[in-house]
């Protein structure tokens, strides 16, 4: 028994979605195209799960973020994928891969073949237990990755009103989680052992910044120590947790955002593996040509910085799969994957913007006693990434822009004077090929040369995604 499909999308998160919408646009035949997941619902915003949906008024519910409205395009409901003849393989787990034959077989005992398959497995969070901490089966003991996990810190929360949760993690979930918890009314303790929030992309000083707000709003830093057990009561719930630094603090709820690992074990073995993922080249294909990977599992070539990086963050989830399906359905127009990294977050009232990379020299701007805030950062004489709290809709184009361009920098004190303004002036003047370097060990990568129309089609790329950013934070704070 056994059913088979030309374009098979494994996984169910945001790339499936937007995969999905990009093949119709590319004219998939009804019937060619099927999705498997193992989450009971189609594809949706993951974002909305540590916003909106935490809210304790008029929160997000399903249908409002199915993919792909959080880039302004169609809601694919069930009705959607069943008007345009998108099988959707639900609620089913896939047990093995076999990319040689193109069949996978799922827990059932069913197998279905593919002749090309896109995977979109995404990520798992990391558990306790991979720490040597027992205790994540307990009933207040909360991760968010999908959308049982956001259930079931809505009704943790909402038995704990006014109680204690302890939040182990500093960085995105941690934050955004922390966030949704006080305006919940419930007493929030942050307990990471880095120096500062947000560790892999925030400077001190930026740290410094949201944390002092965060404080103000009555949350509690524990910082350079660990989660090292807990105490349960007789009916198996936490009451606290006990820190390495030999500190008690009470819970009434503990919420645990410590990092993902991409799904990669159906595969190891028969594709090849880079930083913790499945590598591809600039079209998304892996080391088997009847295979593609996308979102948080794909290992891709950044051309601008002239390295292989696997980015776990939404953008490049919808971007990556786009790329995927127009390279599989428009090989002959579609050019190598060319992506500005980009990252965001929204909690409280603030909404912050990232471009490039965070590696180099740090050069601070703004007014960090008010409410625009921003940081260049400088590597080999140019300016590699950008940051930027509380900007406009064209600061922010600016900005992409320019960072897109990696101008060279000769004055750091001068950059540091002009602050925002230097993006600003360089992203009107003249495009110019931004330098760029090629990806080393990489057998994937197929190098094409840089010509001016790729960097003006970069550039007004990442003005588009700055403009969207802006419009979106502002029209959907809630996500």
């Amino acid at each position: 028994m056994g059913r088979a499909f030309v374009y098979v999308i494994l996984g169910g998160g945001v790339a499936a979605g937007y995969a999905a919408l990009e093949f119709t646009k590319k004219g998939v035949s009804p019937g060619e195209l099927c999705i498997i997941s193992e989450e009971t619902v189609p594809p949706y915003e993951r974002p909305a799960l540590s916003k909106g949906y935490l809210l304790p008024e008029a929160p997000a519910r399903l249908p409002s973020f199915h993919t792909c409205v959080g880039a302004n395009e169609e809601k694919l409901t069930p009705r959607w994928y069943k008007e345009h003849g998108i099988e959707l393989i639900l609620g089913t787990r896939v047990k093995s891969v076999d990319v040689r034959r193109k069949t996978l077989l799922t827990a059932v005992g069913e197998t279905i073949s593919y002749k090309i398959l896109i995977i979109a497995t995404g990520a798992r969070a990391l558990k306790l237990e991979e720490f040597g901490v027992s205790g994540s089966d307990a009933e207040n003991v909360c991760y968010l990755r999908d959308l049982a996990d956001a259930n079931r810190v809505v009704d943790v929360m909402q038995s704990c009103a006014s109680g204690n949760a302890v939040v182990i993690g500093g960085g995105y979930i941690g934050m955004e989680c922390a966030a949704s918890l006080v305006t919940n009314r419930i007493n929030v303790t942050m307990v990471f052992p880095e120096v500062h929030c947000m560790a892999r992309l925030f400077t001190p000083k930026i740290a410094s910044y949201y944390e002092g707000y965060y404080s103000s709003k009555g949350v509690q830093f524990v910082k350079g120590t660990v989660l090292l057990s807990f105490e349960i009561d007789p009916i198996g719930k936490i009451t606290a947790v006990n820190l390495r630094d030999g500190s008690q603090l009470p819970a009434d709820m503990v919420v645990v955002g410590i990092g993902i690992r991409p799904n990669t074990s159906l595969f190891e073995g028969q594709l090849t593996l880079e930083k913790g993922g499945i590598k591809v080249n600039g079209q998304m294909q892996t080391s088997n040509t009847s295979v593609y990977a996308i979102g948080d599992v794909a290992a891709f070539p950044v051309k601008l910085f002239g390295e292989t990086r696997r980015l776990e963050h939404v953008d490049s989830a919808r971007k990556t799969a786009k790329h995927a399906v127009s390279a599989i359905m428009e090989p002959e127009k579609t050019d190598e994957f060319d992506y500005l990294p980009f990252f965001y977050s929204r909690f409280f009232t603030f909404s912050w913007q990232f471009y490039g990379d965070n590696a180099g020299e740090v050069v601070h701007f703004g007014d960090y006693s008010g409410n625009t805030i921003g940081a260049y950062w400088i590597s080999k004489g140019h300016l590699v990434g950008s940051f930027l709290e509380g900007g406009t809709k064209e600061e922010y184009e600016a900005l992409a822009k320019t960072t897109r361009l990696k101008p060279a920098i000769d004055d750091i004190t001068d950059l540091e004077r002009q602050g925002l303004g230097f993006a600003v002036t360089v992203s009107k003047k003249p495009l110019t090929p931004p330098p760029s370097d090629d990806v080393s060990g990489s057998t994937l990568v197929l190098e094409r040369p840089l010509f001016a129309w790729h960097a003006t089609a970069g550039v007004i790329t990442a003005a588009s995604i700055a403009a969207f950013a802006y419009w979106y934070g502002r029209r959907r704070r809630r996500w």
